[in-house]
C-alpha cells in the first residue's frame, strides 16, 4: 500500500493517524498506532454525506455503528478483523488489522492474470470467508478484486471492506432504494432489485474468479448500461482461461439465484481441483443450482471464449467477409456434438420481475437504466463465425432509443422494439436496447443492430456497416457443412493467414449457442491497409432447425470492447426465421 500525505491526528485519544493509504466511495484508510496497545492498525473514516438532513445523518451513523459492531463479531482467517467502532466529531471511524500487501486488483494491474491453481486458492479462501459471513446473517455486497487483499509475506487472502454490508433484520447501511456495489461483479437479481441473498454475494466470486484468470471481468464493456444487459440479458461467456476451473464458474454465475452453486460445495470443488487437478462437475444441493447443464439454460446461458484485453487485435480481412476456403471434403473436422435439452429459464421470470419493480416505483435506479437500455428480457445467444477466415462485423454504440419503421435504400424496414418480458423459446422479434434497432433482414433473419448502421449485401453474406466502416457486422445463413460448426472454424482457421493478412492469435472454442452446436472463432489482423492498422474479430458459427449461421463482428483493437457489446448485443438477440 502507497501513502498519500501524512496527518498525525489523534482519534478517540487512542489512535494515531499517521499517512493516508488509500479512499474509496465512502471513505477514508488511514494507517495508524493504537497507542494503548501499542500495535500498527488501519482506521476508516466514513466521509459525511453533506447532501443529508441532520436527521438522516444520525440514523445513518447509527447504522454504521450497529452494522460495523455486527461485523467485528466475524472470526475468519480470510476476514478482515475490526477490532474497534469510535466516533470522534460525529464521524464514524472503524478500526481495523493492518495489512501489509496490495489489494488482488492493483496485483493483477501489476503482474497479470493467475494460473488456475492459484485462482482455486483465492476461490477457497473467499468461499470460506463468506460461507462464515453468511452463517451470521451478514451479506458482503461488494465482492470485487479492490476489496481483496493478498498479504506479502503470507501471501494470506483477506476480504476487506465490508462498508456496504448489509446485516439480517437490519436496514442497510446505504440508503433504502439506492442501487450500491459494482456493477462488473454485482448479481442479476440485485441489479434488478428483486432480491438480494447470500447468493449474490456467490455471483461476485463468480465474477471475481473470471476476472483473476483472465485480467477482465466477463461483464466489462464501455458503458454502464453495457455492464447491465451483459449482467441481465447477454450471454456469458466466461474467459477460456477459465476452463479448468469451469464447473466452478459456470455454476456461481447461475442467473438464476435458486439454481446457484452453493458455497460449500464450490469450494468442495475447487479444493478437489487441487489435490487432484480436475474440477469435479457439482450435483444437485439445496438453494443451488447444478453446474451440469448450465451451457443449456438460458438463465446462465454460459460459453467459453476467450477474454480480451484492451490491447488485443482484431482481424477481418476482404472487408471482414469470411474469404473462401475450398468446400471441405465429406467427413473433414470433428463432428459437433447436439447439445442436451435446455432446462427451463427463469430470464423472463427475473426480467418481468425487474419491470414489476421499476413500474412500482421501487427507486432502484439500475433497474431503471436498464429497462431504458434493454427494454425487457430476451434468450441469451452468442454471435457466430463465417464460414471462411475473414469474418465481417458491424456494430455501433447507437444513442438514439427508437429506430423508424420505414424501409430505407440500404436495408429493410426497422422497429421500434417495445420492452417485454420473454421466455426462454426466442420467438419473435428480438428486443433491441436502446440505441439499437430490430432489423428484420429478407435473408431471413432477425436481429438487434446499431441505430446508425446500415445494410450492405454483399453476396451470400449481409453486412451492417457502422460510419465509415470502423465497425463491421456480418451475417451468412448457409446449408450444414461436414464436420458441424467445429469443423467450419477450423478450416476457416486454418487459411487465416492467406485470406487475413498477417492473421494471429487465432482460437476456435466448441461451444453452444442457444442450446445448438456453436463454435467460437477469435483472431487478429493486420487490417486492410497500414491506415486502416490491426483488427479483432468475435466470430459464432451454429447449427439451428436445419441451417447454418454465423454471426461476426469486427474492429479496431483499439475498439474491442465496443466490438465486443456489438457482438454480444447481435447474437444475444439474433432469431432465425424471423
Amino acid at each position: 500500500m502507497g501513502t498519500e500525505g501524512a496527518d498525525f491526528r489523534m482519534i478517540a485519544g487512542r489512535y494515531r493517524l499517521e499517512a493516508r493509504i488509500g479512499r474509496g466511495g465512502m471513505g477514508v484508510v488511514w494507517r495508524a498506532v493504537d497507542q494503548v496497545l501499542g500495535r500498527r492498525v488501519a482506521v476508516k473514516e466514513l466521509l459525511p454525506d453533506e447532501s443529508l438532513a441532520e436527521e438522516d445523518a444520525r440514523r445513518r451513523r447509527d447504522r454504521t455503528f450497529r452494522e460495523a459492531r455486527a461485523v467485528a463479531q466475524l472470526r475468519h482467517p480470510h476476514i478482515i478483523v475490526v477490532h474497534d467502532v469510535v466516533e470522534q466529531d460525529e464521524r464514524p471511524y472503524l478500526v481495523m488489522e493492518l495489512i501489509e500487501g496490495t489489494s488482488l486488483a492493483d496485483r493483477i494491474a501489476r503482474d497479470g492474470p493467475v494460473d488456475a491453481a492459484e485462482a482455486a486458492r483465492i476461490g477457497i479462501a473467499l468461499l470460506s470467508a463468506v460461507r462464515t459471513a453468511h452463517e451470521a446473517g451478514v451479506l458482503h455486497r461488494d465482492i470485487k478484486p479492490a476489496n481483496v487483499l493478498i498479504e506479502s509475506d503470507t501471501g494470506r487472502v483477506v476480504l476487506t471492506d465490508f462498508g456496504i454490508a448489509q446485516v439480517a433484520g437490519a436496514t442497510t447501511l446505504t440508503e433504502t432504494g439506492s442501487f450500491v456495489g459494482s456493477p462488473e461483479y454485482t448479481a442479476p437479481e440485485r441489479m434488478s432489485g428483486v432480491r438480494t441473498g447470500p447468493e449474490s454475494d456467490l455471483w461476485s466470486v463468480g465474477a471475481l474468479l473470471c476476472t483473476v484468470l483472465s485480467g477482465e471481468s466477463p461483464f466489462r464493456r464501455d458503458s454502464l448500461g453495457g455492464i447491465l444487459h451483459a449482467v441481465v440479458a447477454a450471454e456469458i461467456r466466461p474467459p477460456a482461461e477459465a476452463g479448468p476451473l469451469l464447473p466452478v464458474v459456470r455454476g456461481l454465475l447461475e442467473r438464476d439465484p435458486d439454481r446457484r452453486l452453493g458455497a460449500a460445495e464450490a469450494e468442495q470443488m475447487l479444493r478437489t481441483y487441487l489435490e487432484t487437478g480436475r474440477t469435479p462437475q457439482a450435483g444437485p444441493s439445496p438453494g443451488a443450482g447444478t453446474a451440469s447443464g448450465l451451457m443449456h439454460r438460458i438463465g446462465g446461458g454460459l460459453t467459453p471464449s476467450r477474454a480480451q484485453s484492451a490491447g488485443a487485435p482484431y482481424s477481418p480481412t476482404q472487408l471482414d467477409v469470411p474469404h473462401g476456403t475450398a468446400q471441405p471434403p465429406p467427413g473433414s473436422g470433428p463432428a459437433a456434438q447436439p447439445a442436451p435439452a435446455r432446462a427451463p429459464s427463469t430470464r423472463g421470470v427475473l426480467v418481468a420481475a425487474l419491470l414489476v419493480a421499476a413500474l412500482a416505483g421501487a427507486g432502484v435506479s439500475a433497474a431503471a437504466l436498464l429497462l431504458h437500455r434493454d427494454g425487457g428480457g430476451r434468450g441469451g445467444t452468442p454471435g457466430g463465425t463465417p464460414t471462411s477466415p475473414t469474418a465481417a462485423t458491424a456494430t455501433g454504440t447507437g444513442t438514439s432509443a427508437t429506430a423508424p419503421t420505414t424501409p430505407s435504400a440500404s436495408g429493410p424496414a426497422s422497429t421500434t422494439a417495445r420492452p417485454t418480458a420473454t421466455g426462454s423459446g426466442r420467438t419473435g422479434p428480438p428486443t433491441a436496447p436502446s440505441g439499437y434497432r430490430t432489423s428484420r433482414d429478407p435473408a431471413g433473419f432477425s436481429l438487434a443492430v446499431p441505430d446508425d448502421f446500415t445494410r450492405s449485401p454483399q453476396g451470400e453474406r449481409v453486412f451492417y456497416l457502422s460510419p465509415g466502416s470502423t465497425f463491421r457486422l456480418g451475417v451468412k445463413v448457409a446449408d450444414p457443412q461436414p464436420g458441424g460448426p467445429q469443423g467450419v472454424m477450423e478450416r476457416s482457421a486454418a487459411g487465416g493467414p492467406s485470406t487475413n493478412p498477417g492473421y494471429h492469435d487465432g482460437r476456435i472454442t466448441r461451444t453452444t449457442h442457444d442450446g445448438h452446436p456453436a463454435a467460437l472463432w477469435e483472431f487478429t489482423w493486420n487490417g486492410f491497409s497500414a491506415a486502416e492498422g490491426p483488427r479483432h474479430t468475435y466470430d459464432l458459427c451454429w447449427e439451428e432447425a436445419g441451417r447454418m449461421y454465423d454471426v461476426w463482428v469486427s474492429a479496431p483493437v483499439g475498439k474491442v470492447r465496443e466490438a465486443k457489446e456489438y457482438f454480444d448485443v447481435a447474437v444475444d438477440t439474433f432469431r432465425a426465421g424471423s
